[in-house]
């Protein structure tokens, strides 16, 4: 059985995925939240599993917030860190000490725009596609290793709102499936580039019906 930790910052509705997925062979040990007042940690709380809050501003300094939040991560022997909406930048030292074992979803089509306000950036360059990727976690942001990516088509009249409604949707299904890949040993890393099966990512202009949004 593996044991995950997912981190949020807010209502958490990839953690909600994950959680309602039920993926065998895991089981979400914690939810852990850098904002008290995270509304996923109640959903979580809930359905018993065991929550934690670590407010990111009662630390000095990102560093030791960081080592603050990695000990209640290790706490529950985790296998694998789940970024579900985590809005913190880590520090080298702590994604060095969960390397190959941390995954994030971003919601653009990795490389193309990484960070923040992804949605506006694909409806200002005119692009026809945009989407979500999970990565693996690096130090450089979001530029890990792929796992999977899934694309939706940009309508006619989208707005930031709209494309990024049908971008979370894709989410929710992409990011259980790649973690249940992580927790039934379908992935590893090879020269900086994930390896696994022929189901583990989708064709980007072609993806599989349950990935069609």
């Amino acid at each position: 059985m593996k044991n995950i930790v997912i981190l949020i910052s807010g209502r958490g509705s990839n953690m909600q995925a994950i959680v309602n997925a039920g993926i065998a062979g895991a089981r979400v040990a914690a939810v852990i939240a850098n904002r008290p007042d995270a509304a996923g940690l109640a959903w979580a709380a809930e359905r018993g599993i065991a929550t934690a809050a670590l407010d990111h501003k009662a630390y000095p300094s990102r560093e030791a917030f960081d080592a603050a939040l990695a000990e209640a991560i290790d706490a529950h022997a985790p296998d694998l860190v789940v970024l579900a909406g985590f809005m913190r930048i880590l520090t080298a030292g702590f994604t060095r000490r969960y390397e190959g074992r941390m995954l994030n979803i971003h919601p653009s089509l990795l490389p193309a725009f990484p960070g923040l306000h992804t949605h506006e950036r694909a409806l200002e360059m005119g692009c026809k596609l945009a989407g979500c990727t999970v990565h693996f976690v690096t130090a450089e942001l979001d530029h890990g290793p792929i796992v999977a990516q899934g694309a939706v088509s940009v309508q006619d009249g989208d707005t930031r709102d709209s494309l990024a409604a049908r971008v979370l949707k894709l989410e929710h299904q992409l990011y259980p499936e790649a973690v249940r890949r992580f927790a039934a040993g379908e992935l590893s890393i090879v020269n900086g580039k994930v390896a696994s099966g022929p189901a583990a990512a989708c064709d980007l202009m072609s993806p599989p019906p349950s990935y069609k949004v």
